[in-house]
């Protein structure tokens, strides 16, 4: 992609609406337009990130057993009235009502749809388990959105629904999903830490948020060292096997952590001083078993082994991908601006010219982004008339893991300069060793 070509609205100077450093490098960076009060479009560069957001999602979900679908936006206040729920959200459901009067909603969360669905076509144990997840917007009116993406009133949200015969069907959902969990988190170049949460009325120890730590963090979380250490489980994680999931689930939830909510100074207290960890945190994602209160009221049953009829044991998993990306960039930036971890960077590489017009350079960054793209990697060629400051400036905001730089000298020389966007360390490599340095993409 030739960024003469491209839609990166940079802002040069700091936005004063802006409060945190993820919503302040999303809108100099070119990524977000704020559209109202906690909405937002996402503008290309965006968008690309959230794509490859969604995409690791999405993944591991498929890879954990869980089944796409998509539910609207937009739902019939009468399933929420069998829920009960209606008229106990509060004020962040935004109410409307269509041509005939009927009451509708914009969906904050879609227990209530999914559970309709399930109630409609599964009638036996034999279609057990099931997961079911999509990947929708919602809307939340809040009282105060602030923080950019990090909390808007409408906002992107992955959120699966497992359906179980009973509790210990529910908790093996449940272990999967954690695991689940824990691997999109370090594909994306994050550190997430389980900690137990509030499960409300409903009781039990099966609730837990996912917290990475981040100075800008709304919350003050109390977590071992260990967890910093502990192995995220690999690609050969066999998510059919029970008894291995829940294995990986008890080494995860030993260690003593908590948010301040659910903290516990008596058992910080046993803790040795140089293993604990306090620090702020952002939620990146929450799982919750809530077992029979869905099914029960909208009436979901399935036929047991024992020949009767039980109501289904569910459960709820959420990953915000719009506050995702927040979160990375709270967790990974500098003063010059963004750094993507590989994974989730909206292009590979940027590919700078540093003289546009003089003949070498040209004709060397044309022939690297043919090569490189026909490789399989995304580059950004910067090919403006732009001064080299505002080049490398524009490169380090939009943060690229890498920087392949092509000057006059370098090209009469036959040599590219290489700067990785994370260390800051820089190469010089011939021009003909530049897409082996990158090699093919995955």
């Amino acid at each position: 992609m030739r960024l003469s070509r491209y839609f990166l609205p940079i802002l040069k100077e700091n936005p004063r609406e802006a409060e945190i450093v993820s919503h302040r490098l999303m809108l100099r960076a070119g990524m977000i337009r704020q559209q109202g009060q906690g909405s937002f479009s996402m503008l290309p560069l965006g968008k690309r990130v959230l794509d490859k957001v969604c995409q690791i999602v999405r993944e591991e979900q498929n890879r954990a057993g869980a089944l796409e679908i998509l539910m609207p936006t937009i739902q019939s206040a009468e399933l929420w009235r069998e829920s009960g729920r209606y008229d106990d959200y509060g004020k962040e459901m935004l109410r409307i009502k269509d041509r005939q009067e009927r009451d509708m909603l914009y969906g904050p969360t879609n227990e209530e749809m999914v559970t309709d669905i399930f109630r409609t076509y599964v009638k036996s144990y034999k279609d057990l388990p099931l997961n079911l997840y999509h990947i929708q917007w919602k809307f939340r009116d809040e009282v105060r959105p602030r923080f950019g993406v990090m909390r808007g009133r409408e906002f992107l949200m992955k959120d699966a629904y497992s359906f179980d015969l009973d509790y210990e069907g529910a908790k093996a959902a449940y272990n999967r999903m954690f695991v689940s969990y824990l691997r999109t988190f370090t594909r994306m170049g994050l550190k997430a830490i389980p900690m137990r949460a509030d499960t409300g009325p409903i009781g039990g120890d099966l609730s837990h948020e996912f917290i990475i730590l981040a100075d800008t963090g709304e919350s003050q979380v109390f977590c071992d060292k260990q967890f910093l250490s502990l192995p995220v489980p690999g690609e050969a994680t066999d998510f059919t096997d029970d008894t291995e999931i829940g294995g990986i689930v008890q080494e995860w939830t030993t260690p003593y952590a908590a948010t301040d909510e659910m903290h516990d100074e008596a058992a910080w207290g046993k803790l040795p001083e140089g293993e604990r960890l306090s620090a702020r945190g952002i939620e990146v994602g929450h799982i919750f078993h809530f077992g029979e209160k869905y099914s029960k009221p909208m009436n979901a049953k399935v036929q047991g082994p024992d020949g009767k009829e039980h109501f289904v044991s569910m459960g709820s998993y959420g990953i915000g991908p719009t506050r995702l990306i927040a979160a990375i960039i709270e967790a990974s930036h500098d003063e010059n601006g963004i750094i993507w971890p590989e994974s989730v960077a909206p292009f590979d590489i940027g590919l700078i010219n540093m003289k546009v017009g003089d003949a070498d350079c040209d004709r060397i960054c044309d022939m690297l982004l043919d090569q490189l793209s026909a490789a399989g990697r995304d580059v950004l060629y910067d090919d403006t008339d732009q001064r080299p400051g505002g080049k490398f400036a524009t490169a380090d905001l939009i943060g690229l893991p890498w920087q392949v730089i092509i000057g006059p000298c370098g090209a009469a020389a036959g040599e590219a300069e290489i700067k990785n966007r994370k260390t800051g360390e820089r190469e010089t490599l011939p021009i003909s060793a530049v897409v082996a340095r990158f090699g093919a993409a995955e």
